[in-house]
């Protein structure tokens, strides 16, 4: 049985969390669960989500990333983050793109670490060298 899709190609982010996602090395994009997923060999980003228990609720423009545990902690005192149903207990963190106008840069900045956090150490050898000759250009 396959999950019905929990998403439109409008939805609000998107077409910019794919273009961040898909900018990096051997990054993928794959429906999963009725959602967006952006993976090289594991996923380091995903489109939508929702809480889960007494006060569960859903974020169709959300983003679900794994960032390192120092940004996690930070990330638990800002309300447009929430921790994501079956993913939070994993270290997962998810943002509301709703909640507030969104600083792109930001999610960038989330996303290239949830991707340093998930993908093969040579792709992340790949995106510092791009770094590296963006840098020196």
């Amino acid at each position: 049985m396959t999950h019905p899709l929990m998403f439109t190609e409008d939805d609000f982010g998107l077409a910019e969390v794919r273009r961040i996602c898909l900018a990096l090395p051997g990054a993928t994009e794959t429906i999963s669960f009725g959602r967006p997923w952006f993976r090289v060999k594991t996923a380091f980003a995903v489109f939508g989500g929702g809480t889960s228990g007494p006060e569960r609720r859903m974020f169709p423009s959300g983003l679900i990333v794994h960032p390192d545990a120092d940004t996690r902690l930070a990330l638990l005192q800002d309300p447009r983050f929430f921790v994501p149903a079956y993913m939070g207990p994993s270290g997962w963190m998810g943002l509301d793109l709703l909640a507030a106008p969104v600083d792109w840069q930001e999610v960038a900045e989330l996303v290239d670490e949830s991707y340093r956090n998930t993908a093969p150490r040579r792709l992340v050898a790949q995106l510092d060298e791009r770094a590296g000759r963006a840098a020196s250009g």
